[in-house]
This record gives C-alpha cells, structure tokens and sequence, in this order.
C-alpha cells in the first residue's frame, strides 16, 4: 500500500501541472485582461475593478489626459503615454513572455506563494484564508447531513422497494432534485428570513455582530443559527443522488447469491443486511464521495453565499474571474486541484479500510 500511496502522490504532480498549464494557456486567450481593465477604467467605461498603481489615482489621471500616438496592443489605448503602459505591464507581470510567466506562478505555488491580488493590495493566501471558514462550513455541514440523511433513507427504500413508502419518498427526491438549490434559498428567505411570513432567522452573515461578547455555548448557538438556512437550502437539492445511488446498490447487492445463501442459513434480516450486505453496497457510495464534497466545498456554495451575503471562496471566486484578478484565480485553481487529488486518494484508502479484498498495489497504474 505504501509504494501506492508513493505513486499516487508522485502523479498528483504531473496531474497539477496540467491543470494549471490548460487553465494558464486558456487565460492568455481571454480578452479583457488587467490592463485592459485599468485602461476602460481611466476611459470611463469601466469601474468594477480597483487599481493598485503606485502613483495612485491622480497620477493616473494625469498620465491618461495627454496626447499620445496610437499603436499599443492594447484596445483602447490611444492618448495614453506608452510608458505608463509598460508600467501597468511590469506591475501585473506581463513585461515577461508567458512560458516565463507560467514557470515563475508554478515555482511560486510550489512553496505556497501565491502572490498579491491585483486589485485588493493583500496576499492571497490571507484573502483565502479570511474566506475559507464560510466555505468550510457550507460544505462539510452540507456533506455531513447529506450523507446522514441519504444513506439510512437509501437503505430503507431498498428494503422497501416498490412499497408506498418507496413511491412516495421517490417523488419527493425528484422534486428536490430537479429544484435548483438558489430557488429553496429565495423560498427559505421569504418564509423564515423575514422576507413575507416569519423573521426567525438571520439573513447575512455567520455570526451575529455581538458574537465576540457570547458565551461558548451562546456562540456556538449562534453560528448555527446564521448556517441553518443556507446549509438548508445546500442540503435539499444534494442527497437526492445519494439516496438513490445508495438504494440501487442495496438493491443489486441483495439479489446477489450470497445473500441468499445467507439467510438459507437461518441468518435475520438485519444481520444479512448489516453484516453482510452493506459493506459491499457502501463501496459505489463512498466513491462519489470526493465529488460531493468537492463539489458542495467549493463549487456548490456561489449562489447560496451570494443569496445569504456569506462571503466564501465561492463568491471570491467568481469575482476574480470577472475582475481578471489572475492571482486569486490561480490560487484557487491550484488549491481545487490540489485538494480534489488528496480527497481522491483518500477515498482509494477508505475502500480498502472497508475491504480489505481490495488490493490497489496489484494494479497497474
């Protein structure tokens, strides 16, 4: 298993490289680059994004109202002194060609240097990091009770297949799948968040404003009571895969021989089931185990956190790609990766944790 684990981890390198060598070719690509914004910004056409020129806004200013020739590469450039231009390229690193540029971001992200953001004048790793608890919350709390709720309801469909119970449970899941999970969040919000009926929950944020003056337990009541909502709203649309993915497996590991061998031998229903039967059905469940929490981590959380004001990596995702702010964007594509790959290989080991038949090193790779 060790010589498994080696190889798994000395893939995940090349795996990383080829994320971000995609996602780097991609972006040089991507019309609208930094510059472009500074430019459309000092033209008027464009103040979404902050810049962080050392002369400041003034000085800016100055540099944008003389009269210059044309023929910068850039659209919108014309009456812009050419060397305030080289100075915006060397501030955001395009004085250099990319295949440089690409080796010195991979380099950097090696030691987990990932830079300052371009338009908010901090490290980003102190910006994930201020981001990483709204992001953390949603998504183990979210994956947590998916997994509470799928797995014994998938387990009593199984045993109840075709019943009323079966059916009805059935519609409901549908129902809940086929809702996207921003909708439950507006409805959640109109019912329970004072939006029209009843103002029992908080609408912003994940602690309370006097959250620092609580006691332990006061704080701890607190947190839950701002997640409750949104983890709600995540939660809702999330298990119905997993209860379906777990029933359909009970249900093909139940017809199996060796169940009925089983209770042949006289074996109750819950042993045959608990003893023998879920171990084998639970292995197809644990592999979609690092999409779901992958997935409700990071990606899932964008409209809830938008919806709820929670301010995660999900929503600072999605404005740095709209600001271009290629180091936060980067960052965040490398910690996915990177973390996508480890929960990937766990989840390899937790199959052998729960079958020890299962031999990974007899593989070829």
């Amino acid at each position: 298993m060790a010589a498994y684990i080696l190889r798994r981890l000395a893939l995940m390198i090349p795996t990383i490289l080829g994320i971000m060598l995609i996602s780097f070719t991609i972006i040089q690509f991507a019309p609208g680059g930094p510059v472009e914004r500074i430019i459309a910004q000092l033209q008027g056409h464009d103040v979404g994004a902050t810049a962080r020129f050392a002369g400041g806004q003034s000085e800016m200013n100055n540099l944008s109202g003389g009269n210059f020739d044309g023929g910068s590469k850039y659209r919108g450039a014309q009456g812009l002194d050419p060397a305030f231009i080289e100075e915006l390229e060397k501030q955001f690193g395009f004085d250099k060609p990319a295949h440089e540029r690409f080796l010195i971001m991979i380099g950097d992200y090696a030691q987990f240097d990932f830079g300052n953001s371009f338009y908010r004048d901090v490290p980003v790793a102190q910006l994930i990091a201020e981001k990483l608890p709204v992001s953390i919350s949603l998504g183990l709390w979210t994956t947590l009770i998916t997994y509470l709720i799928s797995i014994p309801l998938g387990i009593a469909k199984a045993r109840r297949s075709g019943s009323s119970f079966d059916i009805w449970t059935s519609g409901v899941i549908i129902v809940g799948y086929a809702i996207p999970g921003f909708l439950f969040a507006v409805l959640l919000i109109i019912l329970f968040a004072g939006g029209s009926y009843f103002d029992w929950f908080p609408l912003r944020g994940l602690t309370s404003d006097n959250f620092d003056s609580l006691s332990t337990g006061g704080k701890i009541l607190d947190y839950l009571w701002h997640i409750s909502l949104p983890v709600l709203a995540m939660t809702i649309g999330a298990f119905a895969t997993t209860t379906l993915l777990t029933k359909n497996s009970f249900l093909d590991e139940i017809s199996k021989q060796y169940v009925t061998t089983a209770r042949a031998k006289g074996l109750s229903e819950g042993k045959v089931l608990y003893h023998h039967v879920f171990r084998n059905a639970m292995l197809i469940v644990v592999a979609g185990f690092p999409g779901a929490f992958v997935g409700a981590f990071f990606t899932g959380s964008l409209l809830i956190e938008t919806i709820f004001s929670l301010d995660g990596l999900g929503l600072l995702s999605y404005e740095s790609i709209i600001n271009r702010d290629y180091p936060v964007v980067f960052a965040n594509l490398y910690i996915f990766g990177l973390v996508g790959l480890i929960i990937t290989l766990l989840s390899d080991l937790t199959y052998v944790l729960m079958d020890p038949r299962i031999d990974f090193e007899s593989r070829e790779t």
